[in-house]
Protein backbone atom coordinates (compact mmCIF):
# COMPACT_ATOMS: atom_id res chain seq x y z
CA UNK A 1 0.00 0.00 0.00
CA UNK A 2 1.20 3.71 -0.89
CA UNK A 3 2.63 6.02 1.81
CA UNK A 4 0.23 8.78 1.59
CA UNK A 5 1.38 12.64 1.65
CA UNK A 6 0.47 13.08 5.40
CA UNK A 7 2.63 9.92 6.49
CA UNK A 8 5.73 11.23 4.27
CA UNK A 9 5.05 14.54 6.33
CA UNK A 10 4.80 12.88 9.59
CA UNK A 11 7.64 11.18 9.36
CA UNK A 12 10.06 13.59 8.21
CA UNK A 13 8.94 16.09 10.44
CA UNK A 14 9.05 13.81 13.56
CA UNK A 15 12.61 12.97 12.77
CA UNK A 16 13.70 16.81 11.77
CA UNK A 17 11.30 18.52 14.16
CA UNK A 18 11.91 22.30 12.71
CA UNK A 19 11.11 21.92 9.06
CA UNK A 20 8.43 23.24 7.38
CA UNK A 21 7.27 20.47 4.79
CA UNK A 22 5.19 20.68 1.25
CA UNK A 23 4.49 17.70 -0.28
CA UNK A 24 3.24 17.00 -3.82
CA UNK A 25 1.23 14.06 -5.65
CA UNK A 26 3.42 14.16 -9.32
CA UNK A 27 1.39 11.69 -10.79
CA UNK A 28 -2.47 11.32 -8.58
CA UNK A 29 -1.15 7.54 -7.84
CA UNK A 30 -0.07 8.05 -4.40
CA UNK A 31 3.34 6.63 -5.45
CA UNK A 32 5.25 9.43 -6.99
CA UNK A 33 5.85 12.71 -4.74
CA UNK A 34 7.55 15.76 -4.84
CA UNK A 35 8.66 16.92 -1.05
CA UNK A 36 10.11 20.21 -0.12
CA UNK A 37 11.95 20.45 3.32
CA UNK A 38 12.82 23.82 4.83
CA UNK A 39 14.80 23.74 7.84
CA UNK A 40 16.94 26.00 10.54
CA UNK A 41 18.92 23.04 11.29
CA UNK A 42 19.92 21.84 7.93
CA UNK A 43 22.21 25.48 8.05
CA UNK A 44 25.54 24.23 7.52
CA UNK A 45 25.34 20.95 6.14
CA UNK A 46 25.76 20.46 2.60
CA UNK A 47 23.01 19.57 0.29
CA UNK A 48 23.67 15.40 0.26
CA UNK A 49 23.78 15.52 3.93
CA UNK A 50 20.45 17.24 4.27
CA UNK A 51 18.96 14.51 1.58
CA UNK A 52 20.34 12.15 3.99
CA UNK A 53 18.75 13.14 6.57
CA UNK A 54 15.22 13.34 4.90
CA UNK A 55 15.65 9.29 3.89
CA UNK A 56 17.20 8.70 7.11
CA UNK A 57 13.18 10.07 8.56
CA UNK A 58 11.38 8.03 6.00
CA UNK A 59 12.85 4.69 7.51
CA UNK A 60 14.44 2.74 4.78
CA UNK A 61 10.88 3.39 2.61
CA UNK A 62 12.37 4.75 -0.64
CA UNK A 63 12.18 2.50 -3.27
CA UNK A 64 9.50 -0.12 -1.21
CA UNK A 65 6.66 1.31 0.17
CA UNK A 66 7.67 5.18 -1.43
CA UNK A 67 8.21 4.42 -5.10
CA UNK A 68 9.50 8.09 -5.80
CA UNK A 69 10.29 11.43 -4.30
CA UNK A 70 11.67 14.51 -5.83
CA UNK A 71 13.41 16.20 -3.11
CA UNK A 72 14.59 20.06 -2.60
CA UNK A 73 15.71 21.16 0.45
CA UNK A 74 16.38 24.28 2.18
CA UNK A 75 17.30 26.39 4.93
CA UNK A 76 14.71 29.31 5.61
CA UNK A 77 15.23 33.03 4.41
Amino acid sequence: MPMTATDIEAMIVAAIPDAAVEITDLAGDGDHYAARVTAASFAGMPRVKQHQAVYSALGGRMGGVLHALQLTTAVPG
